[in-house]
């Protein structure tokens, strides 16, 4: 029975379970850095290629994307992790102010929040008393329920960190596999297998199928490539662009 649930529902390992922090996830900045970091390069050799531009290019202009596209990725998501943890920070903050300022207004909110979920009488009462008798946790189920922040901001370091080093390992394949073999269709197996390995390890948590979330992947970073190969044979048509 146990090997059906993700973990025991024991009192004593539902205890041991609550009183560990939640921790943050970073899947989503490896997920969103991997992507990226592939579809870059492979847009990147497929433009070359589309404009039949010699293979020096591709080493310039990918591992040039590669470190600078990687590493923009990673500061802008450590930019934007960092505003939202400023801005709970920020919250948290009017929350405290509003609890000594306007204790009884915030009582109420607390009260109105809760009756909505259906709690009521002296049940819900209780439960305002609760709250309120602990200014910490007042203003941290205000800053949750009244504005929809996380109860655990991510840090901004490891966000970007977690975003560089994906985007880089993962936009590295299908630039190494055109060089290393000289061929777009190394180049378009190398890329396919990746979108398909990040799309499949994405459904671990997700609902979708393993295959079904691969395939998705794929065609994310199949469209990309193919816009850029579009772009690129065009460009060199319309310019007349030399070999």
């Amino acid at each position: 029975m146990r090997d059906k649930f993700e973990h025991d529902h024991t009192p004593e390992a539902i205890r041991e379970r609550l009183a560990r922090a939640p921790r943050s996830s970073y899947f989503g900045d490896l997920i969103y850095g991997g992507i990226d970091g592939a579809v870059t390069t492979f847009a990147i050799v497929a433009g070359v290629v589309g404009a039949q531009m010699s293979a020096t290019v591709v080493l310039v202009l990918g591992l040039a994307n590669l470190v600078a596209d990687g590493f923009a990725m990673g500061a802008s998501n450590y930019s934007g992790t960092k505003a939202e943890q400023d801005d709970y920070k920020r919250l948290l903050a009017v929350e405290h102010r509003h609890i000594a300022l306007v204790p009884d207004g915030e009582r109420e909110e607390i009260r109105q929040i809760f009756a909505a979920k259906g709690f009521a009488g002296a049940e819900l009462e209780r439960i305002v008393s609760v709250i309120s008798s602990d200014e910490t946790n007042w203003a941290k189920t205000m800053a949750i329920e009244e504005y929809g922040l996380s109860p655990t901001p991510k840090s901004p370091m490891f966000a970007g960190i977690s975003t560089f080093v994906a985007f880089v390992a993962c936009g590295l394949i299908p630039l190494l596999t055109y060089l290393v073999a000289n061929s777009f269709l190394a180049c378009l197996t190398g890329a396919g297998l990746t979108f398909f390995a990040i799309g499949a390890f994405k459904s671990r948590w997700a609902l979708a199928s393993w295959w079904r979330s691969g395939i998705e992947t794929l065609l994310i970073g199949m469209c990309a490539a193919g816009i850029a190969y579009g772009v690129g044979f065009g460009l060199r048509a319309i310019f007349n662009l030399p070999v």
